[in-house]
């Protein structure tokens, strides 16, 4: 996804998770939890990379 932003952050009932916003405005990703800020990120890079 070209010139998309990757958010990671907390959600105190579903610990770490990713979204991608594409400079469209869509929203993209999974509601899977990660336990650690680092997984979510390294997930959310792969989705990017795959994606384009």
């Amino acid at each position: 996804m070209n010139s998309s932003v990757l958010m990671v952050f907390y959600t105190p009932g579903r610990c770490w998770q990713f979204r991608i916003i594409s400079r469209t405005g869509g929203i993209f990703g999974e509601e899977k939890i990660y336990y650690t800020a680092s997984a979510a990120l390294t997930i959310g890079l792969e989705w990017m990379r795959d994606e384009r």
